[in-house]
C-alpha cells in the first residue's frame, strides 16, 4: 500500500482561504451591527395628529462631542434665529420636535456647533442645493 499518495483536492483545505472566509463573515456581521445601531441612534420619528393637519417630527442626532445642534430648513426659512435647537440628553444625543403641516415636503439639515452642516441618513430623500453646493435632506410628511 502506498501511503505517500496525494489526497484528492476536495480533501485538501487551504487555511488562508478559511481564514479569509471567516474575516469576510465577521466584516459582514460588523457592518450589519453598525447599521442597526446607527438606525437606533440617529432617527426621524413622525407622529401624525388626528385632530390637526400636522405631523410632529422628532429629530435625534448622536453628537456627544458637540455643544449644540439645531435643525434648519425650508420650514424655518433656513434662519439660524428661527432654527429649532435640539436638547442634549445625558447619553450625548440631541433631540427635538418640530410641528410640520401635512402633505408637504421640506428640505433640512443639522447645524452642529454653529459651524458644520450635516444631513440625516434617515431623510426620505435628498435634493441638490446650488447655494450650498451640497445635498439637503428631504422630509415628506
Amino acid at each position: 500500500m502506498n501511503l505517500n499518495k496525494k489526497q484528492p483536492l476536495f480533501y485538501q483545505i487551504d487555511n488562508s482561504l478559511v481564514f479569509r472566509l471567516l474575516i469576510d463573515i465577521m466584516c459582514i456581521f460588523l457592518l450589519y451591527f453598525c447599521l442597526v445601531i446607527k438606525f437606533i441612534i440617529m432617527a426621524i420619528k413622525k407622529q401624525y395628529l388626528k385632530s390637526k393637519p400636522v405631523c410632529k417630527v422628532t429629530f435625534s442626532v448622536p453628537a456627544e462631542e458637540a455643544k449644540s445642534v439645531a435643525v434648519l430648513g425650508s420650514f424655518n426659512e433656513w434662519s439660524t434665529k428661527k432654527a429649532t435647537k435640539l436638547k442634549k440628553l445625558k447619553n450625548g444625543t440631541f433631540k427635538g420636535t418640530v410641528d410640520l403641516e401635512k402633505d408637504n415636503s421640506y428640505e433640512f439639515r443639522y447645524l452642529v456647533d454653529g459651524k458644520s452642516y450635516i444631513n440625516d441618513e434617515q431623510a426620505d430623500s435628498y435634493a441638490w442645493n446650488d447655494y450650498a453646493a451640497a445635498e439637503n435632506g428631504v422630509l415628506s410628511v
